[in-house]
């Protein structure tokens, strides 16, 4: 039903009204609310008739009057878009989360009113559009011929961890820097979208061994259950990382980047923050935590716009 009554519904209310009916019969017989037909009987009518032309004309006239309010005018929404924005974070992300925050359903927004609220600050020189995401250029193919000694294929992961069952079925890879300034390993869990990345000096599997193994014991035991790869030469130390981290570990087939499918976007989005070419080496723990806690704060339609880090440990949002 539509917002504003038409001129159909204002030749009903007239000619009902001349007929003596009760205004909740009226508003009955159009299924509008009994406050509607009040109101438009006590705004519209002229003088003591009720003329559902000249009724149409006053209410239509109104509304060409009214100050224009945006959604966007409202300050706290507008600082909650700003912020979600300044974190890269979808709109339609920001969108599905404002109807998890805000009670009134005035202060929530669809993701269309955002982009074209972008839209108009970019004619007054305010480049918001600066923060949304970008289609970055085709990753590089590696070389993943064959699979590693001993390496355990993905056919043999349990069906819980296939269809994102429990918190701690994660999935690594690496991101690499200009050749010979090392790069980030990345473990992402498969149902949370939770991400674990640390910065090392190369790609050798001692050390991706080492940085996986450090990142996956700095969750609780019980939230680590298995990890799975692709058939890199950087993974050649599994074994270790399986016995020292207490975790299954399994290997996707070679060219099946879609049974990583989770951490290769994860690692799409990295590259929002740190293109391809990027000095790696140069990068500070400190941006490199920022960048990590920002992704694990970023609400997620995947998750029902709840973000990983409240999904990874259990935290339901509070509502302003």
């Amino acid at each position: 039903m539509a917002d504003h009554l038409t001129l159909e519904e204002r030749e009903v209310i007239a000619q009902r009204n001349a007929e003596g009916w009760f205004q909740k019969d009226i508003a009955r017989e159009l299924g509008r609310d009994k406050g509607t037909i009040s109101r438009e009987l006590r705004r519209n009518r002229s003088q003591t008739d009720y003329f559902p032309v000249r009724a149409h004309e006053k209410a239509v006239q109104r509304r060409r009057e009214r100050p224009l309010v945006r959604k966007l005018d409202q300050p706290e929404l507008r600082r909650f878009v700003c912020d979600e924005l300044k974190k890269r974070t979808p709109p339609v992300n920001i969108a599905g989360r404002s109807k998890l925050l805000f009670k009134d359903k005035k202060s929530r927004i669809s993701h269309q009113s955002i982009y074209t609220w972008i839209d108009e600050q970019k004619a007054l020189d305010k480049k918001w559009e600066r923060f949304l995401k970008f289609k970055g250029k085709p990753k590089n193919k590696r070389n993943n011929d064959g699979r590693l000694p001993n390496a355990t294929p993905i056919e043999g992961r349990p069906e819980i961890a296939e269809r994102r069952g429990r918190i701690g079925d994660f999935e690594g890879d690496t991101v690499h820097g200009p050749a010979g300034r090392g790069g980030l390993v990345t473990l992402v869990d498969r149902k949370s979208r939770y991400l674990l990345t640390e910065k090392v000096p190369d790609l050798k599997s001692d050390t991706v061994t080492e940085a996986s193994v450090a990142k996956l014991r700095s969750v609780p035991k019980e939230k680590r259950k298995s990890t799975t790869f692709d058939n890199g030469k950087e993974f050649a130390g599994h074994e270790q990382l399986a016995r020292r981290a207490d975790v299954a570990v399994y290997f996707a087939k070679p060219h099946a980047p879609w049974q990583r499918g989770t951490n290769e976007n994860t690692n799409g989005l990295l590259r929002q923050f740190f293109p391809k070419g990027t000095d790696l080496a140069r990068l500070s723990s400190a941006r490199l935590n920022q960048v990590q806690e920002l992704l694990n704060h970023r609400p997620r339609r995947c998750l029902g716009y709840l973000t990983p880090h409240e999904v990874f440990h259990g935290i339901r949002p509070g509502c302003n």
